[in-house]
């Protein structure tokens, strides 16, 4: 079986490099449905689904199965972003239900520690499935944590840490908030083709398509600009042309 970045990769060739956030709020019902919906309709223009615990929380395994089921029967790669970030042994429990209920990859934090991160990064690689790391968020109260300066190894930025662990742990790829362009460009031109950057934080938090990949994006998340628009299918199409564009 192909490794996540290898799966990912070979869909996004066709599809574009737009991962649905179908992360709906509380008011919201009958989600399985409209999460089912949601790909049966979408799926040409997505390469991947990302579920947060709006989602994974309100259903049962019975639910989260099927819908990775559903996107798997497509072709597409989904995501557990549930910012894993425990002791080695939570994890691996952890990662081991959600590799049963389909799920390919999972988001996790970085600031459990370097070592946990390597051994979590080598049981999901085991198991051929792929290890997402928070580097820099899109939400703009971000810089207060991300952008901290401290003295570990040496004399750094919160992120920039993060990014070399991300690299020394090997794991699939790191989140880089499409609100911040630049420090995109930065962890690009650093790691290259190490690891791939996903980027949520397109249209509603104020990130731009274009801008985002031509700083180095390889991937981005796209959640209320899609799910709220007037015309999901027509949006989705649009951004996946755009997300074509270098």
């Amino acid at each position: 079986m192909a490794t996540f970045k290898t799966r990912i990769s070979q869909i996004s060739k066709n599809n574009g490099k737009i991962i649905l956030a179908n992360d709906y709020d509380s008011s919201v019902s009958n989600l399985e449905t409209k999460t089912i919906h949601n790909i049966n309709k979408l799926h040409p223009y997505l390469c991947g689904i990302k579920f947060n615990f709006h989602l994974l929380l309100p259903l049962g395994l019975k639910e989260i199965s099927k819908i990775n089921k559903t996107a798997h029967d497509y072709g597409l790669q989904t995501i557990a972003d549930i910012k894993l970030n425990d002791i080695g042994n939570t994890n691996k429990v952890t990662t081991e239900h959600l590799w049963n209920l389909g799920f390919d990859a999972v988001i996790a934090n970085p600031i459990m520690g370097l070592n946990s991160l390597k051994e979590l990064v080598k049981i999901s690689h085991k198991e051929n499935k792929g290890v997402i790391t928070l580097c820099h968020m899109s939400a703009p109260e971000a810089k207060l944590s991300y952008d901290m300066e401290i003295k570990l190894y040496k004399k750094q930025q919160l992120y920039q840490l993060f990014l070399d662990w991300a690299v020394s742990s090997k794991v699939d790829g790191i989140i880089v908030g499409a609100t911040f362009p630049k420090i995109i460009q930065y962890c690009n031109k650093k790691v290259g083709a190490k690891l791939d950057i996903f980027s949520p934080g397109i249209g509603t938090q104020g990130g731009n398509v274009k801008e985002v990949i031509s700083a180095g994006a390889d991937y981005l998340i796209i959640g209320r600009t899609i799910l709220n628009d007037k015309n999901p299918l027509s949006m989705s199409k649009k951004l996946q042309l755009e997300s074509f564009v270098k």
